[in-house]
Order: structure tokens, then C-alpha cells, then sequence
């Protein structure tokens, strides 16, 4: 099921829908006035939309008659993890750093803001600071459906709700600043995620699960698109972690919520600053690119769909760069 939620032009009622062939069917008409989390937490849920489909009473509209959002606009909790090694061990050696052999011990995330979601279609409002080299993160995020805690590899995958493509835009130059510090990242990354299009259920992906000791992969190829040129390409099944081992760590002494979202990590070659330091690491007097005032940024993952927003610059002219004492 690709589950959502939506807008009509003009309302600003937040409402919860399925799409089937570019129909969008409204789920609160059925279920009442709840949100897509409160939704995943019905039991036998899947079986009670395909019956509200198929019924009489069904409202519906053409799903280019309302306005998406992210799927879950307002998670519980955001954390993005660190799972593609390929993305780890290239910006590392592009910054003339060995692989640390903790990556390969433990899987790892951080805490990002979880009120600062965007959807697909949505322009992205950025500060002047965060243009000091702006970048997008290719990566896909899990939903979780069922909560618990101290949660087990093997019983992981029952607590996954779905799947949609992530972009976690980074302003690298706060990134970095705040990291020398050991902490963070903080405000390099907590001003605007997109997540989207749609939260696609586990069984959608049944044909392109692989199955490890460690839980599934999913062999989906990923794309990034800046102003339509493909800057980013790689595959899902390239996760050194696997989602299951994310979450047993995640859920380790903590308890996990429906609607809470995972995210990935960067895949391989799937930010500019990978890009950047690879080519200046080849050719020294290469020219970085980050993105800029208007630029759009289209991700596809298969099975998932695709993401597409423009970066605008804001009129607010404040700095916290130039706070610094």
C-alpha cells in the first residue's frame, strides 16, 4: 500500500489517504479523524483499507487535486543512522583519514529534528548561513509501525510499518565547525528533512527483499537529480547494517513508538560532499559544487517512488556565523 498524507488546495485540514492508480482514497472518512501513525496502529489495518476501497461509500480525489505531505509530518522522533560503508570510508579517505574499525562493531545514529519535515513538492525555505555549502543526503527511511523496546534482529522486521525516500539536507560548514567539537551534528542538519513521497508497506517490497542472518535488504536502486542532470546513484542492498540491527540497537534499554523514522544514511556516492572531496582528491584544482539559490532536487528510489523539491534562498538576512566569538 502506498499510504500518505495530504491536503486539498485551499484547506489546510490535514487528512490520511491510500493511492491506487493515481487515485487517492480518504481514509478518515472511514476511520475517522486520525492521523497515519494512529492508523498504523489499528490492528489488521491493511485488511480494513482494502475493504473501505472496494465499498460504496468511499470519498476520493485525483492525486493531482490535493497537496502531499510527509507522510508522517510530525514523527515522534527522527533518528538517522550510519549504514552504507562505502559513504563512510570515502569521505574519510577524501579527507585523508583511515576507516575506523568501529563502524564495522556496531551500528550508529543521531538525533535530528523531528518537527522539521518536509514532502514531496514542498519548497524548502533556507537561511543564508546554511548556503556555506549546502548539500542533500541520498538516502530511505523506515517507518516504525509496532513500538517496543529491547527489540531482538530476528523480531525486528514485525516492527517496520513501511518505507519512504529520505533527503537530509546538511549546511556542511555548521556541520563541520560544531563537529570539531564532538558533538553534533546539530544545526548543520536540523533545519529541513524531506521525507516521501508516500510510506510504502513492507509487502510492496516482498520481490526485492534479500534475506541475511542479520534481517533484510532490499535491492532498490537510488537516484539523485540536481536540475535534472544525475549527480548520485547507488543501491539499498549495499547497507552494511541492516534496519533490524539498527533498530536492536536503537530499541536497546529505550522503548520505540509507532511513527518514530529511522533513516539510512548517505548511500555511496550520494551527497556532494563525497562528490567533492573525491574529484579533489583526484585532481586538486577541481571547483566544488553545493547547491544553490533555486536549484531542484529530484530522489527516486525504486518501489518508492520520488522526491522532488526547490531550495529558496530566505529574505532573513541573520547569521549565527558571524556570532561566532
Amino acid at each position: 500500500m502506498k499510504l500518505l498524507s495530504y491536503k486539498i488546495a485551499n484547506n489546510q485540514t490535514l487528512q490520511i489517504g491510500v493511492l491506487e492508480d493515481e487515485c487517492v482514497y480518504n481514509l478518515n472518512s472511514y476511520f475517522g479523524n486520525i492521523s497515519l501513525i494512529e492508523l498504523l496502529k489499528i490492528e489488521g489495518y491493511q485488511n480494513k483499507v482494502k475493504k473501505y476501497i472496494s465499498s460504496k461509500n468511499k470519498i476520493k480525489h485525483s492525486i493531482k487535486n490535493i497537496v502531499l505531505l510527509p507522510p508522517i509530518p510530525q514523527p515522534n522522533s527522527f533518528r538517522d543512522a550510519y549504514a552504507f560503508r562505502q559513504h563512510v570510508e570515502t569521505c574519510r579517505k577524501n579527507r585523508g583519514s583511515k576507516m575506523i574499525s568501529e563502524f564495522d562493531q556496531f551500528p550508529v545514529f543521531y538525533f535530528s529534528n523531528h518537527n522539521s519535515m518536509y514532502g514531496d513538492g514542498q519548497e524548502i525555505e533556507i537561511m543564508p548561513d546554511h548556503f556555506n555549502k549546502l548539500d542533500y543526503e541520498l538516502e530511505l527511511a523506515i517507518i516504525i509501525g509496532k513500538g517496543g523496546k529491547n527489540i531482538l534482529v530476528k523480531d525486528a522486521d514485525k516492527h517496520i510499518a513501511g518505507f519512504c525516500i529520505l533527503n537530509d539536507i546538511s549546511a556542511r560548514t555548521l556541520q563541520m565547525e560544531e563537529m570539531k567539537l564532538n558533538l553534533g551534528p546539530a544545526k548543520g542538519k536540523d533545519f529541513a528533512n524531506v521525507i516521501g513521497p508516500y510510506l510504502i508497506t513492507k509487502d510492496e517490497l516482498d520481490a526485492k527483499s534479500i534475506d541475511t542472518v542479520f534481517g533484510k535488504k532490499y535491492d532498490l536502486k537510488m537516484q539523485c537529480f540536481v536540475n535534472g542532470k544525475l549527480l548520485s546513484e547507488g543501491n539499498a542492498k549495499n547497507m552494511n547494517w541492516t534496519f533490524s540491527e539498527i533498530i536492536e540497537r536503537a530499541s536497546y534499554g529505550v522503548e520505540l513508538f509507532a511513527g518514530d523514522i529511522i533513516g539510512s544514511g548517505t548511500v555511496g556516492t550520494g551527497c556532494l560532499l563525497e562528490i567533492n572531496g573525491t574529484n579533489k582528491r583526484k585532481k586538486p584544482n577541481y571547483i566544488e559544487k553545493w547547491l544553490n539559490d533555486g536549484d531542484e532536487i529530484k530522489m527516486k528510489i525504486e518501489g518508492l517512488g520520488s522526491i522532488t523539491n526547490k531550495i529558496i534562498k530566505s529574505k532573513n538576512n541573520h547569521s549565527i556565523l558571524k556570532l561566532k566569538k
